[in-house]
């Protein structure tokens, strides 16, 4: 396929381009073209942004990943006037796109399981809606509408992605380093889920759903078991062969990281129905699994 790819340079979007860089040819959005091609290789054509794209028609895929890091700073105001403009408007610059093209191609989109909002540990699918409002379920509520806008004239996939646990960085580097010094432990009372995913998972899913057309609408991208916060550190402690004895306040994150310290201390228990149903296998279906394989 000749495939359009925003947040090529990102974690997913590396990881995808790496893995499936023989069978598909790759254009990819980036405002640092250099540093891009020395990252993703020469065969790979890299613009500074959609608005180079001249005719979308020429793709078989959209894939749109491109948004600010969720968790690289504090929410302040500006801070989610950004997390909201990057995602917000390439999305609708490309379902403008899309919506002119004599051509239409699939268009694969970003969004995550903050669209369910806080919930306990009962298990959503796709058909879940939010019962708890916050900034995550309005960013990723937005973010949604605005690739759907095209759902009637092409193909949409819109991709809920949990934490994805991957050796190249990501959440979980940020994870380890309290474990390697001897720190490790659940965060607040650690009852909160926690839905998760397998990078490689992660990536043969999007090839799984460029290649099945009955797959639409939103996607669960979690892996199908999803676990609480202790379970996971206490499994993340045993897979690194260190102490689990320290519970991180919830006073503690919330001073350090304000507002933001809601995506650690709530959850969901985000299932993968749809991807199952449609015959997708999971690599890495549990979180022991997954975690001796990226640390």
């Amino acid at each position: 396929m000749n495939i359009l790819l925003t947040g090529g340079t990102g974690l997913i979007g590396s990881y995808f381009i790496k893995k499936y860089s023989s069978q598909h040819t790759f254009t990819v959005t980036s405002r640092a073209p250099d540093k891009a091609r020395r990252q993703l290789g020469g065969a790979v054509t890299v613009v500074k942004s959609v608005d180079e794209i001249n005719n979308i028609s020429a793709f078989d895929a959209v894939i749109n990943l491109q948004g600010a890091g969720i968790a690289d700073k504090r929410w302040s105001a500006q801070r989610k006037q950004t997390l909201q403009n990057s995602r917000w408007q390439v999305t609708e610059k490309l379902a403008e796109m899309i919506m002119a093209a004599d051509k239409k191609p699939l268009f694969v989109s970003g969004s995550a399981i903050g669209y369910y909002g806080p919930r306990d540990a009962e298990p959503v699918n796709e058909e879940g809606t939010p019962k708890q409002r916050d900034f995550a379920v309005e960013l990723c509520q937005q973010w949604e509408q605005k690739a759907l806008a095209v759902s009637e004239q092409t193909r949409v996939v819109v991709l809920r992605t949990g934490v994805v646990l991957s050796a190249q960085g990501g959440a979980l580097a940020k994870m380890i380093l309290p474990y390697k010094m001897g720190l490790g432990g659940p965060l607040g009372n650690g009852t909160q889920m926690m839905s998760w995913i397998h990078i490689d998972d992660m990536v043969r899913a999007i090839e799984y759903i460029l290649h099945h057309d009955t797959i639409q609408g939103p996607v669960n991208m979690t892996a199908p078991g999803p676990v609480t916060n202790k379970a996971f550190s206490r499994t993340l402690a045993s897979v690194l062969k260190r102490p689990h004895i320290f519970k991180v306040p919830v006073v503690v994150l919330k001073t350090a990281m304000g507002e933001m310290s809601s995506m650690l201390l709530e959850g969901q228990a985000v299932v993968p129905d749809k991807l199952r149903n449609h015959g997708f296998e999971f690599n890495y279906p549990t979180i022991r699994a997954a975690l001796k394989d990226v640390t």
